[in-house]
């Protein structure tokens, strides 16, 4: 009989360590996060790859990315769209965000460095290699980012406009409401020429840099990344932000032409 009684002793007892073992298992499992990136359209090939990779890491976040102007994503923010994480193509949109309180602070870090080139398609014949050559009269139709909302197209026209001949110009421009749009615009031969990254034109076959835009230009060319205030998965946005300043996606950032800036 005792030794009955011992064994349901310790049946019981074993029982209750494994129930215990589970339970503290449960614990430590992460809930899961569903985390809304906006990025500027000339990201979208590295951050669908970045993406990927972070949520093999962390498979309880999965990222939702959201691509389009950097301006149209700022309306967006501004007008209560559920965004946690914003990477723009220019300071502009996240200086504009921060004045009004949108961004959490001590978030933000500058991410990215680009350029701005003159492409045209590759079976151009209009011999086309300096951005002086948009004067000529055999070039009629030059495509932008509309300089408003597109970071690509302000710069566009500030570079245009260093090199004086912007107005001369101003009456051949086609505006694109991204810089993929503009790029599209290119490949398919619907302009003669357009202004885009070197990003956007390191993914296509269909055009060809002939020139880059000014060093005064092109070396201001930032991207910055922020968690937006309103954010309700502020731990996994850092992580986010904390990944994509990592050696790790700054190789992936490399491979699609960008220049990471450390630190």
């Amino acid at each position: 009989m005792l030794k009955n009684i011992r064994l349901t002793v310790v049946i019981i007892l074993v029982a209750l360590a494994l129930m215990s073992m589970v339970i503290s298992g449960c614990d430590t499992e992460k809930e899961a996060v569903e985390l809304n990136v906006a990025a500027a359209a000339s990201l979208t090939d590295a951050i669908q790859a970045l993406n990927e990779k972070f949520m093999s890491k962390n498979d309880y976040i999965t990222v939702v990315a959201n691509f389009a102007s950097s301006g149209t994503l700022q309306k967006q923010i501004e007008q209560g769209a559920p965004i946690d994480v914003f990477i723009s193509a220019s300071p502009n949109q996240i200086d504009a965000l921060q004045e009004q309180g949108l961004i959490l602070d001590g978030t933000r870090r500058d991410l990215l460095n680009n350029k701005v080139v003159l492409v045209v398609p590759t079976d151009s014949t209009l011999g086309i290699t300096d951005f002086m050559d948009l004067l000529r009269d055999d070039v009629s139709k030059i495509a932008i980012g509309d300089p408003e909302f597109v970071p690509a197209g302000s710069y566009a026209r500030q570079a245009l406009e260093l090199l004086g001949i912007y107005d001369d110009v101003y009456p051949r421009l086609i505006l694109g409401s991204d810089v993929r749009q503009v790029l599209g615009y290119v490949e398919n031969g619907n302009v003669d020429v357009g202004i885009v990254y070197s990003t956007d034109a390191a993914v296509t076959d269909g055009v060809t840099i002939v020139a880059e835009a000014p060093a005064e230009i092109n070396d201001s060319i930032v991207y910055p990344v922020a968690v937006i205030e309103s954010s309700k998965q502020v731990e996994a946005a850092r992580e986010y932000i904390d990944f994509l300043c990592s050696d790790e996606a700054r190789q992936i950032f490399e491979e699609y032409g960008f220049s990471p800036i450390s630190g």
